[in-house]
Order: structure tokens, then sequence, then C-alpha cells
């Protein structure tokens, strides 16, 4: 088993945990997963900041420093892959009080490139399972996955890549591992934050820069009849932009200004990272 980055330093992984560590016993922590290239975290700073922001809003103290340093730490040893930092409020009493003096733990891993993930087609099965856009952990990156592996299993089985959520009055909201965006004409829209989406990190790339590649960018509830009248493609840090399909239909070329989105991501990378996706496996295909 690999080293882990804890509380400062790498350590063997094996019972690196306490056994009364909250965010093992009650899900009360949250985490982050980034793509490193040449050593480099892609949006690294945007990275950090929403994970310095979902602690604060969960009251765990943490310094963006400490995270900054486990980020780098692991960049510099993975090099070319993935990194996943999870925030703990650490040990505590029984019970659901905040521990009176909290100690957070920090934990950081890293994995291999993946570049046969990144821009992959992906069939996507509708959850019977609902997201609850009440929730305050349905915009954080909560350690509480348990919903979004159940959906993802079952959609599996169904012979699905991926799980996609309704929220609780029926909108769409995401998938389990992704944001989901639909192209109509010259709009390319998403579901709200309100409507129980992620903030992800490669989600707010596609709006900011969405206008480049001729797509006017929009924030807007979505019903589920509405991806049927475009095209659907799903976003996240590792699979960076993934044409989708739906059920029950088949799947269709990317759209060319898709396909330029794409493209202009993996320039965005390697300018910011000194390597391009492309020249590490990672494939568009026009379909």
């Amino acid at each position: 088993m690999a080293d882990i980055w804890l509380d400062g330093a790498f350590v063997a992984a094996e019972r690196a945990v306490a056994a009364d560590d909250r965010g093992l016993l009650l899900a009360d922590g949250v985490f982050d997963t980034s793509l490193v290239l040449g050593g480099t975290v892609f949006c690294a700073d945007a990275h950090l900041d929403r994970l310095a922001a979902a602690a604060s809003r969960l009251e765990i103290p943490a310094s963006r420093r400490d995270l900054a340093d486990a980020m780098d730490a692991l960049a510099r040893r993975q090099e070319n892959g993935s990194i996943r930092l999870t925030l703990t409020r650490g040990s505590g009493p029984r019970g659901l009080g905040f521990p009176p003096v909290p100690k957070p733990t920090l934990l950081g891993a890293s994995a291999p490139l993946a570049p046969g993930v990144m821009f992959a087609p992906l069939r996507l099965a509708l959850s019977p399972i609902r997201r609850n856009e009440t929730s305050p952990t349905a915009q954080l990156k909560s350690l509480a996955y348990l919903d979004a592996v159940l959906a993802q299993r079952a959609a599996q089985q169904e012979g699905a890549d991926e799980a996609l959520f309704l929220n609780s009055v029926g909108r769409v909201a995401c998938t389990a591992l992704a944001n989901l965006f639909l192209l109509t004409g010259d709009e390319l829209a998403t579901p709200p934050l309100d409507d129980g989406a992620l903030d992800g990190i490669t989600r707010r790339w596609v709006l900011a820069h969405a206008a480049d590649f001729g797509l006017t960018p929009r924030e807007r509830p979505l019903a589920l009849d509405d991806l049927t009248r475009g095209s659907v493609f799903v976003t996240n840090s590792l699979r960076l932009i993934a044409p989708a399909t739906l059920p029950g239909r088949p799947e269709g070329l990317i759209e060319p200004r898709i396909g330029r989105l794409m493209h202009g991501l993996c320039t965005a990378i390697a300018a910011e990272c000194g390597v391009d996706p492309r020249d590490l496996g990672a494939t568009i295909d026009p379909g």
C-alpha cells in the first residue's frame, strides 16, 4: 500500500487514521480531487479555495497553507495523475457535538494518471435516489457519498457508466461524479447550484470560457425532458469533458463546438501545467 500524506508528512497508509476519527465514524469531513500533470495541479488555487471554503462552512479549522503544502508535496511525488485531499474534524468523543478542542486530520493520497477516462463517452442511467438540494452538503464534496456509491452501483448493473440524479422537485441536479451540461442551439446550460449541483472546478472553467467557443453559458433549471433536445456532456476534474448518452438514445457524433471546447481545455491545461493531456494518451474521438 502506498504512503499517504498525513498532517504534514508522508507516512505508511496502514493504520494511519485513528479509530475515533469523525471522518470515519460520522462522515464529518470534506475532500477535493484534482488533476496533476508535470508536477503541477491544474486550477490549484481554485481547488484550494473551494476546499478551504468548505472547511470554513463546516467549522473545521484548517490552514490553507497546510492544504497547499499537502497538495504540492503530492504533486511533486506523483507528477502525472490525480490528487485527493481529505480533511476531517479529527478525533472526538461519542455523540454528535463538536469536539471541544478540534484537531482536524488532513489526509493526502495520489494515483497514477488514467488518460483513457479523459473525454471518454458515458452512458447515463436515471437513479431513483433523489439529490437533496436543501442539504448543506449538496454543494460540498462531503465525505457522505453513500447515495452516490449505491446509485453508481445500480447504474453499472444496468449496463450504464454513471448515475444521473434528479433533485427532490424533479429537476436535473448532477451525476454521481460530475456536473452536467446541455447544449441546445447556442445555449450551454447547466443546473444552478441551488438545484443540488456541486460547484465543480471544471464546471467553472466551462462557464468562464464557453463564450470563447461561440456558446452562451447559462445556469438554469433543467427538466429531464430538456436533455432529449440537445447534446449532453458531463464534467469533472479527471474526466474533464465527457459526452453523455441518455437511456434509450443512441450514441452520436460529438457536437463540433463541444469538440472545440475539449481541445480548448487541453490547451489551457498545457499552458498551466506544461503538459498536454493529449500527449499522455488522452483522446478526443469525434464519434
